[in-house]
């Protein structure tokens, strides 16, 4: 329905905009204007933004919803839920589900279950391989026909470099934008941690940082002879932010994200086998998350993302080795990205613009933005709000977090998608 959100200060990095203003929503969930009323506009619903932040729907390059396959750990309903109450109103499914998503009948299945609930929209991610065996090139053409948006074998390695020369070659056929998470699979083996002192203290096998940078060092070389455009995901180290800083100078076409846990913890956080820090990749030293923050002021790494897993109690409660990887991110990734601001590292537009115009960008789809004609996915922030993360006030059913107990400072209050309230910290939905 038509309606008018009043005296927000609207940060919208897309249309480089970021002063107090107010934004008129027509009937079909579109924005009518910005600023000043349109002629014969009738307001139908009202929102007052006084004191908050307007900005566009977070947009989310990786969250796994679990559903198909592990549905006994999380499913769309209550993922694509989880999301908007935390300001996120796009985010992509990596396709390593149960089916995994290597065929257009896969792809379409997840959005149409997303567009059923009407909240969170879903981009798939489509296999670079069949059943990311990494041995058989996937129908990339189709999986791109049917609504996915970017290629990648997710965390299973491709080790054939022949294999993944021919996959780029493919994408870059079809101008397709191909997500890498380089590692080399030996170096990594059966390791679980960092490879330095924590590992060493515990008694855990390590992960070296040259597992990352060797993993980059191949990937890079075939970027540069297939020209594929291609983008990083989930840098860990502060060697890897140089390896894509000079990429760039040489004119490749990557980009390159981060966890906003990698922004936040290291290894040292571990402590005494903590498996809520279990992450792939693992935390890695002080220095480098000090290099990954500054990745993010120097426009190397142009988005955070949550990498969101969630899991079942249980999955946690094995020893560390075996125990299961991942963070519930969803609901942690505006607060950690707002932390950022309070201690200076960003300002708040560089945030939203990591959170928003970035990433929509790097999926080359048409959100993320409040210009006029825009879709209205919005985010309304109390950035004066503090509140403290704990297992009852998670809306995932992931509970699993290391920031369980955390205080922040800056809470969404209200979400909308295509112009409908589908979110508000007060329920008056």
């Amino acid at each position: 329905m038509a309606c008018l959100i009043k005296n927000g200060h609207l940060v919208d990095p897309g249309n480089d905009i970021s002063k107090k203003t107010d934004i008129y929503i027509n009937d079909e969930g579109f924005i009518q204007a910005i600023g000043k009323a349109p002629e014969k506009f009738k307001i139908k619903n009202e929102f007052d933004a006084t004191g908050k932040i307007v900005c566009p729907g977070l947009v989310d390059l990786r969250a796994r919803p679990r559903e198909p396959g592990l549905e006994y750990k999380a499913t769309i309903e209550s993922e694509t839920l989880a999301a908007v109450s935390a300001g996120i109103t796009t985010f992509c499914c990596p396709p390593d589900t149960q089916p995994v998503i290597d065929t257009p009948a896969m792809a379409q299945m997840i959005q149409h279950r997303a567009w059923r609930f009407g909240m969170s929209f879903i981009h798939p991610m489509g296999a670079l391989t069949k059943n990311l065996e990494g041995k058989q090139l996937s129908d990339m053409e189709a999986l791109d026909e049917s609504g996915c948006v970017g290629i990648t074998n997710g965390l299973n390695p491709v080790t054939n470099t022949l294999v993944m020369r021919r996959a780029m070659e493919y994408a870059a056929s079809f101008d397709l934008t191909v997500f890498l998470h380089s590692e080399d699979p030996w170096l990594h083996g059966d390791g679980c941690v960092h490879e330095g002192e924590v590992g060493t203290r515990l008694g855990l096998p390590g992960i070296p940082e040259a597992a990352e940078t060797v993993g980059i060092t191949r990937d890079l070389a075939l970027i540069e002879h297939t020209g594929v455009r291609a983008h990083f995901c989930g840098l860990s180290s502060a060697r890897a932010v140089e390896m894509i800083t000079e990429a760039q100078s040489r004119g490749l076409n990557v980009s390159a994200d981060v966890t906003a846990h990698h922004l936040h913890l290291t290894e040292h956080d571990i402590g005494y086998y903590n498996t809520q820090c279990h992450v792939m990749p693992p935390l890695r030293s002080n220095r480098d998350r000090d290099g990954l923050r500054l990745g993010l002021q120097s426009g190397v790494i142009t988005a955070i993302c949550s990498d969101h897993q969630p899991h079942e109690p249980d999955a946690k409660l094995a020893p560390f080795a075996i125990a299961a990887s991942g963070i519930s991110g969803l609901e942690t990734l505006l607060p950690l990205t707002l932390k950022l601001v309070d201690d200076k590292l960003l300002t708040i537009e560089q945030a939203i613009t990591l959170l928003t115009a970035n990433p929509a960008k790097i999926i080359g789809v048409d959100t993320g933005n409040l210009g006029v004609g825009a879709t209205a996915d919005i985010c309304i922030i109390d950035p004066g709000r503090h509140w403290i993360l704990t297992e009852e006030n998670f809306v995932s059913r992931g509970k699993n977090s290391p920031f369980i107990g955390w205080e922040f400072t800056g809470k969404v209050t209200h979400t909308f998608v295509g112009g409908e309230l589908v979110f508000s910290i007060d329920g008056d939905k």
